[in-house]
């Protein structure tokens, strides 16, 4: 059990600066420190590093107004100042960075210089499956991929502690609340109803808050990418379509220890977490190949909906966690067909060959779908 190199690549000319996001422990500082072994890593998790720019950010400029190398300046959230020198260095002395970090909005709450357009905004995920040797599905469902979690020999413990020490703290703070335990109580409840509906009211009666402060909650999630929504495709002209959007946790494995499920295979909650990890992989395609990429769902007022939509209705996918697909599981695609062109469908599942059915509609394995799409099959 081991994990590969990274599918993420930077691609970055020595003429151009970016951001590079993700939640904590996705793997930044380690892609970084085995690939890009030339650049000059500025590590604002050293204390001693921390304090001497916090109180001095011109030091920056004063130590590298002459640099030629990629300058590093990990988890640049920490101190918002610095972009003011970081801007400077780039408009008058042609310096190039990667100014990482795990919370937009923590610069964005301190009107932190975001540079206006001079350095690109990259992002990295958790693992993806072409990134992992001997990839097991069921044991994911339960220790997620974020890999020191994924390669832990106690990913419970850790998750536990990753939970206790990031998200029930540190993430609380952006919340600007004392009422501790009721993001507590949010955070499990996003994550029972991870890939439903988002129904801000329902929510905000189980935690005991307003509604408005569910809303700033999930906000809080996006910005610190701890988890992202996913819009309805709402070009019908022939049906009432939903409106509301779907959230999800950026984990599956994190999701699933705060709602305190154990998915076997077969179970309902193993198809839960069967199509919020078809997701990941389709979130890490859309930030690593294909940024521009849309990824929707299609519910109509009447209840049929199809899971995801990539593109202009470029292939419409269907995610069922059974060894054997059956007509009535594609209803909701024919469904779709009817109103509109699609130019292709497809049911990703357990079977263990692909094959086709009614209106060329693809049954496939969910490893032959993930090889495909990172062969851009499907966009």
């Amino acid at each position: 059990m081991q994990i590969k190199k990274r599918l993420f690549q930077l691609n970055l000319p020595s003429n151009r600066s970016a951001f590079l996001w993700g939640p904590r422990k996705v793997g930044k500082t380690y892609w970084i420190r085995h690939t890009l072994k030339d650049a000059t890593i500025i590590d604002l998790l050293k204390t001693d590093t921390f304090a001497e720019y916090a109180s001095r950010p011109a030091l920056l400029r004063e130590r590298y107004r002459n640099h030629k190398k990629l300058i590093v300046i990990d988890e640049v959230q920490k101190i918002p100042q610095l972009l003011d020198e970081v801007h400077w260095l780039i408009e008058n002395k042609n310096i190039h960075f990667l100014l990482t970090g795990s919370s937009a909005r923590k610069l964005r709450r301190g009107h932190a210089n975001l540079l206006g357009g001079r350095a690109w905004r990259k992002n990295l995920c958790p693992l993806s499956y072409l990134e992992i040797t001997d990839f097991d599905l069921e044991k994911i469902m339960t220790t997620g991929l974020l890999p020191p979690h994924y390669l832990s020999p106690n990913p419970i413990e850790d998750l536990r502690a990753y939970i206790a020490d990031y998200l029930k703290e540190e993430i609380a703070a952006e919340a600007l609340t004392q009422n501790i335990p009721a993001f507590n109580e949010f955070l499990r409840i996003a994550a029972i109803t991870s890939s439903e509906l988002i129904n801000y009211i329902n929510i905000a009666r189980e935690t005991g808050v307003s509604h408005r402060i569910i809303r700033t909650y999930f906000n809080i999630l996006e910005d610190t990418y701890l988890g992202f929504r996913i819009s309805p495709w709402k070009k019908s002209q022939n049906r009432r379509m939903i409106t509301t959007e779907k959230f999800y946790l950026f984990d599956v494995g994190v999701a699933n220890y705060l709602a305190r499920r154990k998915p076997v295979i077969g179970s309902a909650e193993f198809g839960k977490s069967f199509e919020h990890y078809i997701l990941m992989e389709l979130k890490a395609y859309q930030s690593y190949k294909n940024p521009d990429l849309p990824i929707t769902f299609w519910r109509t007022s009447t209840g049929r909906e199809v899971d995801f939509i990539l593109g202009d209705k470029n292939t419409a996918i269907e995610i069922k966690a059974s060894s054997r697909v059956h007509e009535t599981d594609i209803k909701s695609l024919l469904t779709l067909m009817e109103d509109g062109p699609v130019k292709k469908c497809c049911v990703v599942c357990m079977e263990r060959e692909p094959r086709c059915i009614h209106k060329n509609i693809e049954i496939l394995p969910w490893r032959i779908f993930i090889e495909r799409l990172w062969n851009d099959d499907f966009c």
